[in-house]
């Protein structure tokens, strides 16, 4: 089993405590989404899993704890969105001098391929255009240089649950463009990659036209590879469509991540997800808790 912790929440950067105490129970529990008085317990035990998977703007909290989920036994990779966005779109991540610092000082512990970069999603508007892009990515694959062995890209994808962020954004140097492939910018992007020894791989997007192949952040291959483990190579039917992720289980919640991000999908309303996190009891068996139906 590979645990997605998480694509719902940013779990490093605000619950790692939690995911430590859960770590040392055995078990945590996880509403179903769509179901939430279904709540299914998730063995955390070493032997239940084979990989551990963190999705993260900020691995600096979950540092001081690769030593103990080393020794337990629990194997992790971590996928680690580096990209420095104004604060208008990102308005509480790290730096990208702390940020790179962050991914450096986690690659060193753990090698470069259990490290995985993530430039998602790009986002285009007048303060982010493509030569801003272009010597961003050139910053970072300059800094990130033997300290990660692939990228995954993708493109903002306009839900329409983020119509409502957008519109205040219309009429500023941050309002974002539809979502439509820049070939010139992909190729140069593709370019400054391979100049600093970084795979460039698609994340839930066709773009192999621009010379970027398909891949995986859930990558059965490379956790097979790294860690020695056979895994199934199918594809997780509860991702989207153009996602060649493998399956997997999520232990995160919706609502739950207060990082403010502009494009974020997994919170509906940013006051609700800070109410949320105020909520959290980092003893309690499920992230956020529960009303009677289930419901955080």
């Amino acid at each position: 089993m590979i645990l997605s912790a998480s694509r719902r929440t940013d779990l490093p950067a605000f619950y790692a405590t939690w995911w430590m105490n859960r770590v040392r129970a055995g078990f945590c529990e996880v509403p179903n989404p769509l179901r939430p008085s279904q709540v299914s317990r998730i063995s955390l035990l070493p032997q239940d899993v084979d990989v551990v998977v963190f999705w993260t703007r900020n691995p600096l909290p979950m540092l001081a704890h690769l030593d103990e989920l080393e020794s337990r036994g629990l194997r992790s990779v971590f996928l680690v969105t580096l990209i420095g966005y104004p604060r208008e779109l990102d308005p509480h991540c790290l730096s990208v001098e702390r940020a790179v610092q962050a991914f450096q000082r986690l690659s060193r512990r753990l090698g470069p391929e259990r490290v995985v970069w993530r430039y998602d999603p790009l986002i285009l508007s007048p303060a982010t255009d493509a030569d801003w892009h272009r010597r961003r990515f050139a910053e970072l694959a300059r800094s990130l240089r033997g300290f990660t062995r692939c990228c995954k890209l993708s493109l903002v994808d306009l839900y329409p649950r983020l119509a409502r962020r957008l519109r205040a954004l219309e009429g500023t140097a941050h309002q974002i463009a539809a979502p439509s492939p820049d070939g010139a910018l992909l190729r140069d992007l593709l370019g400054l990659a391979r100049q600093y020894e970084i795979r460039l791989e698609s994340c839930a997007e066709d773009l192999e036209a621009f010379g970027i192949p398909a891949g995986a952040c859930l990558d059965a291959e490379l956790l097979g590879r790294v860690f020695g483990l056979r895994l199934p190579g199918t594809k997780d039917p509860g991702q989207r469509h153009a996602c060649r992720c493998a399956p997997s289980r999520d232990v995160g919640m919706y609502d739950s991540c207060p990082a403010g991000c502009a494009c974020c999908y997994a919170v509906r309303d940013f006051n609700l997800a800070r109410i949320n996190r105020r909520r959290h009891d980092p003893l309690a068996t499920t992230m956020l808790p529960l009303d009677g139906t289930g419901r955080p």
